[in-house]
């Protein structure tokens, strides 16, 4: 989720993931969600002639830009798709020093009412990463069964008002179609009690949580997260870096886990006779970082975004 870098702006996080990347002139990384290519212009800023950088972005959009800005650059290769597909590029498969994820929505995406993105700009209700594939969430929305909806709202959104408003959803759809994000937004707003002032959910729009639940679902994000992070483990050299920036608590735990996992032997089983030897693949870089009150105040989106680094470790798992 990157701020526009047309104006001078920098991305979330712009020096700590370049940072955490330790960008090395010579080497083959990977940004994986381009955006507006903030990170990426910042690598290749790094790189020397024999280095490369390789983007992806599901997001035709993106693609353009980055076709634009840095089509004509030989160290640059480009491909529409999810990150999730890494391991089927050949140029990503032949190994890389380093791996990019900036998860969640970008800032242009956010900002541009035609992509239904946002609550508070009205616009056809999509949310497709990108649009000329799959499922919109007007689609999805005019045919899930009520607990399908709700189960949505609860596990992706953490909405403690699911039920209630998959209900209101399923009544309004049979008598008016559900098409515009003003209109979903209202009708949640309706039906959701307003937090106390002062409260997290009086500070936050009541479609808030909702809206973010149906884009995650739509787009498929935490299986694409699940599939990237073992893809980009797979192409990760020894020693090379995988960079994680997440928005959301549920994205978060997922590369935090994923992170322990491969490089924290499990917690001891007594019912085992003989616990196996544990091989770590990969070393923690860090804890969670967090953005700073400068960044967080000239950019609030900034508040919510947790960096987590970790670097592949050689076969045996010698540091």
């Amino acid at each position: 989720m990157e701020r526009a870098t047309t104006s001078g702006h920098l991305p979330v996080l712009y020096r700590e993931v370049l940072d955490g990347l330790a960008v090395r002139a010579a080497g083959r990384y990977l940004d994986g969600t381009f955006g507006r290519g903030g990170h990426a212009r910042g690598v290749l800023e790094q790189l020397g002639p024999d280095g490369r950088l390789l983007v992806m972005d599901k997001d035709p959009e993106a693609i353009e830009v980055a076709r634009r800005d840095f089509g004509g650059d030989p160290r640059v290769s480009i491909f529409h798709g999810s990150f999730a597909q890494m391991g089927q590029w050949d140029a990503a498969a032949g190994g890389l020093d380093g791996v990019l994820l900036d998860l969640g929505v970008s800032s242009p995406q956010l900002d541009e009412a035609g992509r239904g993105f946002s609550f508070g700009k009205d616009g056809p209700l999509d949310m497709r990463m990108d649009p000329t594939s799959g499922e919109s969430a007007a689609e999805w929305l005019a045919r899930a069964g009520e607990q399908e909806i709700a189960d949505v709202l609860w596990t992706l959104g953490e909405e403690r008002h699911s039920r209630r408003i998959a209900r209101a959803i399923v009544e309004r759809r049979a008598a008016t179609p559900l098409t515009g994000t003003a209109q979903l937004a209202e009708l949640i707003a309706s039906v959701v009690p307003r937090g106390k002032p002062g409260s997290d959910r009086g500070r936050i729009n009541p479609a808030t949580r909702s809206f973010q639940a149906i884009r995650i679902h739509i787009n498929r994000e935490l299986d694409d997260l699940h599939a990237g992070l073992e893809a980009a483990l797979q192409c990760l050299k020894p020693g090379g870096r995988l960079a994680v920036i997440s928005f959301h608590s549920l994205e978060d735990r997922i590369a935090k886990q994923f992170i322990n996992r491969h490089a924290k032997a499990p917690p001891a089983n007594r019912r085992m006779p003989v616990e196996p030897d544990f091989v770590p693949v990969l070393r923690a870089i860090g804890g969670a970082t967090r953005a700073g009150d400068e960044e967080t105040a000239s950019n609030p989106r900034a508040r919510s975004a947790v960096l987590r680094v970790a670097e592949k470790l050689p076969a045996g798992g010698a540091a």
